[in-house]
C-alpha cells in the first residue's frame, strides 16, 4: 500500500488522504478521535466515524491506538523484513510514540478520519500487529475506507491478519463506508491473500505499482495478485503508507 499520513497532501478526485502508520489500541471505553463523522456539505452524506471502538473476534481484540502502545509495538514491528514491500525501517519506541501522538490527534483534513488499532491476542495477552483505516468523502458524498494491516514476524502464519482484516472490513461496512480498498504490491502474495479473505477483489487500477483491491465484484480484466484467496496472516504488511518520519 502507500506511504502517507499526518502532514501529507490530499490529492486525487476523491481527495484521498495519505496514509498513517500501522497502529491501534485498547479494549475498554470508546475514544473519540477527530471529527464525529465524515460528511459532505453539498449532499449531506454521512458515515459514522465519531467513536473508535474495540473490535472483538474469536482470538483477537482490536484495541484503539494509544500512545502507550508504542513501547510494546516497537518490538512487534522491529523486524526489518516487515518493510520489504512498504519501504522504510523499524522505528525506535521514542519515534513510534511521536508518530502515535500525531495519529491519535486525528486527521487534519476535514474530509477525512484516521482510525488505527493494535491487534491483541486474547490467549497470550500480547500485541502482535496493527490494522488501520483512512476514511475519506468523495465529491459525490460517498465515503471510502482504505485499509492496511501488519502482523509481527513471530506471529505470522497463524491466520491473524486475515481474522483482523475481516473484522475491520465488517466494522467499516456497519459504520456506513460505501467502499473499502487496499493497495497491495503485486508480488506480495501473502498480503493479497489477506485482502481476498477480507472480501476484497483485485481491480485493474494501479498506484505506485500496487494493485487496488476493493469490495465488490472483480472488474473485467482484473488479475488476481499471486497467492490471493485464503488469508494473509503470514505476510508482513498489507500496505498503507506510514506517516512520514
Amino acid at each position: 500500500m502507500r506511504r502517507s499520513g499526518p502532514g501529507a497532501p490530499v490529492s486525487g478526485p476523491e481527495r484521498r488522504l495519505r496514509w498513517a502508520v500501522p497502529g491501534a489500541g485498547g479494549p475498554g471505553p470508546r475514544r473519540r478521535v477527530g471529527r464525529p463523522s465524515s460528511w459532505n456539505r453539498r449532499t449531506g452524506a454521512r458515515v459514522d466515524t465519531g467513536d473508535i471502538e474495540a473490535i472483538g473476534t474469536g482470538r483477537l481484540v482490536l484495541e484503539p491506538l494509544a500512545v502507550a502502545h508504542a513501547d510494546e509495538m516497537a518490538g512487534v514491528l522491529g523486524d526489518p523484513a516487515l518493510h520489504a514491500f512498504i519501504g522504510g525501517a523499524p522505528l525506535s519506541a521514542r519515534d513510534l510514540r511521536a508518530r502515535y501522538e500525531r495519529l491519535t490527534a486525528g486527521c487534519p483534513d476535514p474530509a477525512g478520519t484516521w482510525w488505527n488499532w493494535v491487534i491483541r491476542l486474547r490467549a497470550e495477552g500480547c500485541l502482535v500487529g496493527t490494522v488501520q483505516a483512512t476514511l475519506t468523502v468523495s465529491g459525490s458524498g460517498s465515503t471510502t475506507a482504505e485499509v492496511a494491516w501488519v502482523v509481527g514476524t513471530p506471529w505470522q502464519g497463524r491466520g491473524i491478519a486475515s481474522e483482523a482484516a475481516r473484522a475491520l472490513v465488517g466494522r467499516l461496512r456497519e459504520r456506513g463506508a460505501a467502499a473499502v480498498r487496499a493497495h497491495v504490491h503485486p508480488d506480495h502474495a501473502a498480503s493479497a491473500a489477506v485482502a481476498a479473505a477480507a472480501g476484497l477483489s483485485p481491480t485493474e487500477h494501479r498506484h505506485d505499482g500496487e494493485v487496488r483491491w476493493e469490495t465488490g465484484p472483480v472488474r473485467p480484466g482484473a488479475r488476481t495478485a499471486p497467492g490471493g484467496g485464503s488469508g494473509r496472516a503470514s505476510g508482513p504488511a498489507g500496505r498503507v503508507r506510514p506517516a512520514p518520519e
